[in-house]
C-alpha cells in the first residue's frame, strides 16, 4: 500500500515538472557580450582616443593646437609623439604664415626658428617640458597677434565679436609666458573686451564702438609686437 501511494506521489510531482522544464527549454539563450576593455583595446570597434566632441578647432588655429600637443606629450615623457606634433605645427605655422601675411611674419618665423632649434632635443632627452611649453607660448603668441591683425584689417568689426573675443582671450592665455612683464598686456586686452561686446548690440552702438574698439587691439598688437 504504501509503495502504491509513493509511486503515484512521483507520478503527480513528474506530471508537475514536465511543463515547466519544457518551458525552459524554450527559453531562447541570451548571447553573452564580452566587455570592452578600454586602455588596451581587444574591439577595435571600441576608441581608445576620448571623444572632443566639445572642442572645436579652426583651421587657423590647428598648427597652435599641434603645438599644445607637442608639449603635452612631452610632460608625459613621449619623445617620439611629442617630436613628431612639432614638426607638424612647425610646418602648418609656416604654410599659415606664407598664405596670411602679417606684420608679425618676422616675429613668427624667429619663434618658429627658435622651435626648431628645440626639435633634436626632443629625442635626444635634453629638452624639459617647461622650456619647450615657453618656446611654444612666445610663438602662440606672435601667430595669435598676427591672426588678430589679419581680422581688424580685413573691413568691419561689427557682427565679430565672438572672433574677436576668441582672439583677445588667445593672447591673453599666450601671454601667461611673459611672467610679470604681462600685467600691462592683460590690462590691454580686458579693456578691449569690455568693449568688443558692443559690436553685436545693434547696427547704432555697434558702429559708435568700433573705432574704439580699433584702437583697442591695435595697443595690444602694439604691446604684443614689443614684448616679442
Amino acid at each position: 500500500m504504501n509503495t502504491i501511494r509513493f509511486e503515484w506521489k512521483a507520478l503527480v510531482l513528474s506530471a508537475i515538472l514536465l511543463p515547466a522544464t519544457t518551458a525552459l527549454a524554450q527559453i531562447p539563450t541570451l548571447p553573452v557580450e564580452k566587455p570592452a576593455v578600454i586602455g588596451t583595446i581587444k574591439d577595435p570597434s571600441v576608441s581608445a582616443t576620448p571623444s572632443k566632441t566639445n572642442v572645436v578647432v579652426t583651421a587657423d588655429s590647428l598648427p597652435d593646437a599641434k603645438l599644445d600637443l607637442a608639449v603635452a606629450a612631452l610632460e608625459k615623457g613621449n619623445k617620439a609623439e611629442s617630436a613628431q606634433a612639432l614638426q607638424s605645427g612647425i610646418s602648418e605655422l609656416e604654410a599659415q604664415t606664407k598664405k596670411q601675411p602679417s606684420s608679425f611674419g618676422t616675429k613668427i618665423l624667429s619663434q618658429v626658428s627658435n622651435l626648431k632649434a628645440l626639435l633634436p632635443l626632443i629625442m635626444g632627452g635634453g629638452l624639459g617640458a617647461g622650456v619647450l611649453g615657453k618656446a611654444v607660448g612666445l610663438t602662440k603668441l606672435a601667430s595669435g597677434a598676427g591672426r588678430l591683425e589679419n581680422l581688424v584689417s580685413a573691413g568691419s568689426l561689427i557682427g565679430k565679436a565672438s572672433q574677436l573675443t576668441s582672439g583677445l582671450n588667445g593672447l591673453g592665455s599666450a601671454m601667461s609666458v611673459l611672467g610679470g612683464g604681462s600685467s600691462a598686456g592683460q590690462s590691454l586686452i580686458s579693456s578691449a573686451l569690455g568693449s568688443v561686446g558692443k559690436l553685436d548690440q545693434g547696427s547704432m552702438v555697434a558702429k559708435a564702438a568700433e573705432p574704439a574698439v580699433k584702437s583697442q587691439i591695435g595697443s595690444v598688437l602694439s604691446f604684443v609686437k614689443g614684448a616679442l
